[in-house]
């Protein structure tokens, strides 16, 4: 995933800022504890899922 994307990405729940796993290939909010399934590079929000954070950091931090 470019990380200008995440520049511009927004959880499409709270508005706050994604990071992605680039082992799970999910864009995450830690707000809402949420995983989007990113797919060719398309964000699948009717996959989202619930995720606990404690179990799994993400790979890349959010740009600042």
């Amino acid at each position: 995933m470019n990380p200008k994307y995440l520049e511009v990405l927004a959880c499409p729940t709270c508005k706050g800022p994604l990071t992605f796993d680039a082992v799970a290939q999910h864009l995450v909010c830690s707000f809402e504890k949420l995983a989007y399934p990113v797919k060719d590079g398309i964000m699948l929000l009717e996959r989202s899922h619930s995720i606990d954070l404690a179990e799994k950091p993400t790979a890349e931090k959010p740009a600042e």
